[in-house]
């Protein structure tokens, strides 16, 4: 099924999920979920696993949050090694099983971290010396051997590159409005989009004007900081993050990217390559060459869509207020930083967006327990397509469903 035909069945399917959710009757369940982004589709899909019924809550008509608004990239290499690292693991293995029930299209292409100068080739081969016991799966190619690997990379000046089997990539605004479907059809999830959850009062919940008797609730809020819970999560020190991103039309029909590629730039960005004591230099020689990346905290990811568009990204500014107007010459240092390794046949940029996200400045996620058989669990930062499917099965174990 082509990738249009997946997300128009998707929008159809919800607009009638839409018109029987308001007149459902079923006020018992015994799992409700609290939003429909990507971690919320995890829990429900974890609890449903579990043998539970399940509702998902969604204030939206569908998801439009940060879950659709991404690279699309499952990244276990980004993550630091240990609990983390083998997080984004299990979440890859169910999200391959997941992919393949619901016939969804993805790309299992692998990643290339391409590397231009010494100091970047210096922290890419200690990372990759390191690699093996530290869990990673991941291999120093040279620069023809990087060059067969991928024909978006631009030869000219190329080191050589970290390839990891890895990474694999989806399209997120397929995936996040077909999900809900399959965990539908599939489990008998309950779902409830355009019903905002407003209270939660152990054991019920009130959602779109009714109250709804559960045994436990997760709230999977994003960046909504203020509507559930609102002192907690203020206590717990999460801000927002906000980033810019841009798509390409769909490339010539036969050209295709390869595995996901990252530059040089994203070794400060990823906490992986901290263990290695070479990115002190370069991260040094980044801060004084170019000191306007550090500022939008740019540095380089590029994805492939079903359709054949490139994903290009992206930007990070920090604060609880996001500025709603974007920066154009946020949007140029992209371009310009990605052109210097990337080739395109086709550079036409058809969409800018920018995405909100959740993040805490110190941990990769934030889970916390406001009331009994409750659980809060948000600010994944920029990882919830990688981490969410690994950390809801952790999520439903210690609450004990």
């Amino acid at each position: 099924m082509l990738a249009r035909d997946i997300f128009g069945q998707a929008q159809r399917i919800h607009e009638v999920a839409l018109s029987q959710s308001a007149h459902a009757s079923n006020d018992h369940v015994d799992v409700a979920v609290v939003g429909a982004g990507i971690i919320g589709l995890a829990h429900a899909l974890a609890a449903a696993r579990q043998g539970l019924t399940v509702a998902i809550f969604e204030r939206g008509l569908r998801a439009n949050g940060a879950s659709v608004r991404n690279f699309g990239t499952i990244w276990p290499i980004g993550q630091p090694a240990g609990h983390m690292h083998q997080l984004a693991l299990r979440s890859r293995t169910l999200w391959l099983e997941l992919l393949a029930a619901a016939g969804l299209p993805h790309r299992p292409t692998g990643s290339l971290h391409v590397m231009y100068r010494d100091d970047e080739t210096e922290v890419a081969r200690e990372f990759v010396e390191r690699a093996p016991a530290l869990g990673y799966e991941c291999f120093w190619l040279n620069a023809a051997a990087t060059a067969d690997r991928s024909r978006a990379v631009v030869t000219q000046g190329l080191r050589g590159a970290i390839w990891s089997p890895m990474e694999l990539s989806v399209d997120p605004r397929e995936v996040v409005s077909w999900l809900p479907t399959f965990l539908e059809k599939r489990y008998g999830v309950q779902l409830h989009f355009g019903c905002a959850v407003t209270e939660i009062d152990p054991p019920f919940v009130r959602a779109g004007g009714r109250r709804v008797h559960t045994d436990a609730v997760i709230v999977c809020c994003g960046d909504d900081l203020e509507t559930l819970y609102p002192g907690s999560l203020r206590t717990a020190g999460i801000t927002r993050c906000k980033l810019q991103m841009l798509r390409t039309a769909p490339q010539a029909e036969h050209w295709q990217l390869g595995p996901s590629l990252a530059g040089g730039l994203t070794l400060q960005h990823y906490p992986a390559f901290k263990v290695c004591a070479s990115l002190d230099a370069l991260k040094r020689r980044i801060a004084q060459e170019t000191p306007e990346l550090n500022r939008s905290g740019i540095h380089i990811l590029v994805s492939q869509t079903s359709d054949g568009g490139i994903t290009l990204g992206d930007s990070h500014e920090y604060g609880l207020t996001v500025d709603v107007f974007d920066k154009p010459a946020i949007d140029d240092l992209i371009l310009h930083h990605a052109r210097q390794f990337l080739f395109l046949p086709d550079w036409t940029i058809t969409q800018r967006w920018h995405g909100v996200y959740a993040k805490h400045p110190d941990t990769p996620y934030v889970s916390f327990s406001p009331a009994p058989q409750v659980k809060v669990v948000t600010a994944l930062g920029g990882a919830g397509m990688t981490l969410s499917f690994g950390l809801a099965e952790c999520t439903v174990r210690e609450m004990g469903l």
